[in-house]
């Protein structure tokens, strides 16, 4: 559905985004991450054909966004940047209003955006009304009205209270699991992306600096939570028996291979007593920092 070979915009000579390459399949919820100047809008910009690369080629639905704009997009509806509304009309009128910038839709068709992101009752009411939350809803049964089989959401929970997050997060899993769309995303909400996407992309000053799957962000590193009488004597016998690999802050690395199991049956035949034996399972936020870190480090 996404497709960015080399991929590179400039502005007045500063790289906004950098040799990026993409490949998003079709019914994925592909989040692209990074810090705020990272380059997602940037990025985001050059698929909807609203920003001009400087360099490389963008396929969007199997078509060139540079020859085929129209083509292109004629299937894809887009979050992007602060949505405009007239705030005099109702949520209804101004649907009617944009639609109509491309083409007609019925009124059987705006009912049922309406119903999707959960405005129903309120469709009504003058947009002044609408709380921030509300707009944001809006904004998105606007871009699901010309029926797109891809959704481009640029930071969709961005100003959204709790409530507001957990509704949007709920009505985009809706989407990609009931209607089988394609939804590509950018956030720096990294718990949001952790429980929307199936794959993701990092950027940091332009550069992707990684792409796979959510699960290889949890298979990097493994560590134990370990409580004992003492630690620094459990460890330091662990580690002298080939068991652990490294230690940090009451917690434990398993060698390759060794699971809790072994830790706990050495631990018990050295008389060592076990109090508490945890698996710690990686968060994205951890992978993250640790990339960001990483990149910092190797300036």
């Amino acid at each position: 559905m996404i497709s960015l070979s080399g991929v590179s915009k400039c502005f007045a000579r500063r790289w906004a985004v950098l040799e990026l390459d993409l490949l998003v399949p079709e019914g994925e919820v592909f989040g692209l991450l990074g810090h705020n100047g990272a380059g997602k809008s940037t990025a985001i910009g050059m698929m909807l054909g609203q920003v001009w690369p400087s360099a490389g080629t963008i396929h969007i639905c199997g078509h060139d966004i540079a020859t085929e704009r129209g083509k292109a997009l004629r299937e894809v509806g887009a979050l992007f940047e602060s949505p405009a509304f007239y705030d005099y009309l109702s949520g209804w009128r101004n649907l009617e209003i944009l639609a109509s910038y491309t083409a007609p839709v019925s009124a059987r068709r705006i009912g049922e955006v309406v119903d999707w992101v959960g405005l129903t009752g309120r469709e009504r009411s003058k947009v002044r009304t609408y709380s921030h939350g509300m707009r944001a809803r809006l904004a998105l049964a606007q871009a699901l009205l010309p029926q797109p089989r891809l959704l481009i959401l640029d930071e969709p929970s961005d100003g959204l209270d709790p409530e507001g997050i957990h509704e949007m997060r709920q009505t985009i899993l809706r989407l990609n699991r009931e209607l089988r769309l394609t939804i590509f995303l950018s956030s720096h909400f990294l718990n949001e992306v952790e429980q929307l996407c199936t794959r993701i992309a990092v950027l940091n000053q332009g550069r992707k600096v990684f792409e796979g799957a959510l699960a290889e962000t949890r298979n990097r590193e493994q560590w134990v939570r370990l409580k004992t009488a003492d630690f620094t004597k459990a460890a330091d016998a662990l580690s002298s028996a080939g068991l652990v690999r490294a230690r940090r802050d009451g917690m434990v690395a398993p060698a390759p291979g060794v699971g809790t199991d072994t830790l706990v049956k050495f631990m018990v035949e050295q008389g060592m007593p076990v109090y508490e034996i945890v698996r710690e399972e990686p968060t994205l936020e951890e992978f993250y920092l640790g990339l960001m870190n990483g990149q910092e480090a190797r300036r």
